[in-house]
């Protein structure tokens, strides 16, 4: 796109020479070669960190301020950065042929979003957020560094509060949406879980008539949306009446779980490389939406198998000593808490320990918390290590983040026959843990060779 262009498009005037520009970022360390810079003025003003950006290599920048760097480069002003990249963005999608697939839902979002780039990848020129941007800076990047020959193009949809997913449809303009739960995630903000599923619906909302509402069928918040959507609906999962069938789920070792999918499209075997039960969940929505945009179905089904997920979502982390790790630290909620203890309780060991830390941004706190240990209780055979808070009911071990494998009783008692789950919401950093452990089980290992 030429710098002209998208100052027309987002209202702005351009400073400086007419210039071509491919895709736009918001964080100067990882723009590229011939992008625009956003700064968004936030915590930080981004301003700052425009000549950060030039020297990775932006081609221009938007600006809200009189600054000097615009002397030498070309720039775009406008009242408000963040404004522009969204308005800049729906140009993006106005001028694209791809279909547009949303994904939202209190738990497995990311996941989702990761499988059906794999499984509709396999046939389709595609396209998909990186890690877990979506919200009004990640998903407008996404849009404008798509490629001019994507045919699909997967966003994901965050909800803080009503009205933000209606804003991002606005935007994004899907053809596709898909809902993939509604759990006790950002409660807080919308009143409890019949606003989420109020705020989650929002997506089915937008579609137009000639799209598509991937919906859980076994998610009676979800299935219910159907009536919120003039789109055709084509629900999935393990209800009888699923659209998109699984059926012969089990769980190899790892808690790895194959399965059988019969769809309007056709039937396979679906085996995948992540952990958890509920994973089929979130593969057989990649399924729907590869159904849905024309890929064969055993071709995808196949594909599942090698689809590369985004760290820290039930990550396995094999640590020297030959204990399991599953790093699931990079969010919680009570719902997606409970799927990660059940994954972790189906894993095949002896010996089994949970460090888990504050579920952030739910209504009842207290509530949400003690439910998940009495979770670990009814399963059995799980330490629960609680670290940042004391809603476990039990005092929680701050100095895991120095010495966790001192909690688990020294590397000698960290064997091949351990699984060991972190996880917590993001603000935690729970990961941390995760990075010390595997350091731990390094040293020691060198140490004994």
């Amino acid at each position: 796109m030429w710098a002209s262009e998208a100052a027309s498009a987002v209202g702005g005037r351009l400073v400086g020479p007419d210039v071509e520009f491919d895709g736009a970022d918001f964080d100067s360390r990882t723009i590229s070669v011939g992008q625009l810079f956003v700064p968004i003025v936030a915590d930080r003003d981004g301003h700052d960190f425009i000549r950060a950006a030039y020297e990775r290599g932006a081609a221009l920048h938007l600006t809200s301020t009189t600054d000097d760097v615009r002397r030498d480069h070309s720039a775009i002003e406008v009242a408000d950065t963040a404004v522009a990249l969204m308005a800049l963005a729906a140009h993006g999608r106005r001028r694209s042929g791809a279909t547009v697939v949303g994904v939202t839902g209190s738990v497995g979002k990311t996941s989702t979003k990761d499988l059906i780039a794999a499984a509709a990848g396999v046939q389709k020129r595609i396209v998909a957020n990186r890690a877990s941007f979506n919200n009004e800076q990640g998903l407008p990047v996404t849009i404008l560094g798509s490629p001019d020959d994507t045919e699909v193009l997967v966003v994901e949809m965050g909800m803080r509060g009503f009205g933000q997913i209606t804003r991002l449809c606005e935007v994004a303009r899907p053809d596709i949406g898909v809902v993939t739960a509604v759990g006790h995630s950002h409660t807080e903000l919308v009143g409890g879980i019949e606003g989420v599923a109020r705020a989650k619906g929002e997506l089915v909302e937008a579609l137009p008539r000639s799209g598509t509402a991937i919906l859980n069928a076994d998610d009676h918040r979800v299935v219910a949306m159907r009536d919120r959507t003039g789109a055709r609906v084509v629900t999935y999962g393990r209800s009888i009446d699923a659209d998109v069938r699984i059926s012969d789920v089990a769980l190899d070792r790892l808690a790895r779980p194959s399965f059988r999918i019969d769809t309007p499209w056709g039937s396979a075997d679906v085996g995948l490389a992540a952990s958890g039960e509920h994973m089929a969940s979130n593969a057989a929505a990649a399924l729907a939406v590869a159904g849905s945009v024309g890929v064969d179905i055993e071709a995808a089904a196949a594909a599942l198998a090698d689809a590369e997920m985004s760290a820290m979502r039930m990550q396995l982390v094999e640590l020297a000593s030959g204990a399991l790790v599953i790093n699931d630290a990079y969010n919680a909620n009570p719902t997606s808490m409970v799927a990660a203890l059940d994954a972790l309780a189906a894993v095949d060991a002896d010996r089994r320990l949970a460090f888990v830390g504050p579920m952030a941004e739910i209504d009842d706190p207290a509530q949400g918390h003690a439910q998940v240990a009495a979770h670990a209780d009814d399963l059995g055979g799980i330490e629960l290590v609680p670290v940042g808070t004391d809603l476990y009911g039990r005092p929680p071990v701050e100095w895991a983040f120095d010495d966790p494998m001192a909690v688990l009783g020294g590397a000698t008692s960290a064997g091949e026959r351990t699984a060991i789950l972190v996880k917590a919401s993001r603000s935690a950093g729970l990961e941390r843990i995760v990075q010390r452990l595997v350091a731990q089980a390094i040293d020691v290992a060198s140490e004994q060779t």
